[in-house]
């Protein structure tokens, strides 16, 4: 990391709410101050999913934390996400923002 946060969106390609989370996150970084470093991986397989530590698609890190402290998985793999009450939304995103800033 060069000093400024970093947010990373890992997800697979099809994942039925990769896009809603990535247009979640993309709009949170708009609404606040914060110079973020904003990076989209994409998993493509499980030896992908293993190296990254994925926890399922669509995963939000805040420099390199998971948004809802998930913690990394024994045996990482090509994996849906489901998040308890629906994909954090644009407000909770910024409102974690604030919260390193």
């Amino acid at each position: 990391m060069n000093g400024k946060p970093e947010v990373e969106v890992q997800y697979f390609v099809g994942c039925p709410n990769e896009e809603a989370l990535r247009r979640n996150v993309r709009q949170a970084i708009k609404q606040t101050v914060l110079e973020i470093e904003y990076v989209e991986t994409i998993i493509e397989d499980d030896e992908a999913a293993r190296k990254a530590h994925f926890r399922g698609s669509p995963t939000v890190l805040i420099n390199g934390n998971d948004f809802l402290d998930m913690p990394e998985p024994d045996e990482p793999a090509m994996s849906c996400r489901v998040y308890p009450n629906g994909v954090p939304t644009a407000e909770a995103i910024r409102e974690r923002l604030a919260s390193i800033s």
